[in-house]
């Protein structure tokens, strides 16, 4: 059996509320799981105290026992302390589009450029090898 500690939604239509659970992963989000571990509310400000609540003390016994966060969970985890999470790097998404457009089209040029430069100094080779063959055909 795979567990994860993921969140399960609860709330009304566009006000999200969320159960932190313990679950079989096969199990659908918001079906059936094992244990809740604590709860997270969105609608309240990142630095609200009642924004996450959660049992760590369950929550290090259910990663002892071999149940893997989501990557929400991790978030939570890595910010009390219990379990770092790996950082992401994406440089592009903090340069605006029309910047990373202007940059990738310099990049095509440049690209492009060398290459149109390229086959000229294979010219000259290519028609020496078609002159040669020519002159072995009088000669049969």
């Amino acid at each position: 059996m795979s567990l994860k500690i993921r969140l399960a939604r609860m709330g009304t239509k566009k006000r999200p509320q969320y159960r932190v659970v313990v679950a079989d992963s096969r199990y659908p989000r918001d079906g059936r799981f094992i244990e809740k571990l604590g709860t997270y509310n969105p609608m309240l400000p990142k630095d609200a105290k009642e924004r996450v609540n959660i049992d760590l003390e369950r929550v290090q016994h259910w990663l002892s026992v071999g149940a893997q966060p989501s990557d929400r969970v991790l978030r939570f985890l890595d910010a009390a302390g219990i379990r770092k999470r790996a950082p992401r790097s994406n440089p592009e998404r903090a340069v605006p589009r029309k910047e990373r457009k202007a940059a990738a089209e310099a990049a095509t040029a440049a690209a492009n450029a060398p290459k149109l430069a390229a086959p000229k100094p294979e010219a000259p080779k290519l028609e020496a090898a078609a002159e040669a063959p020519a002159a072995e055909a009088p000669a049969s």
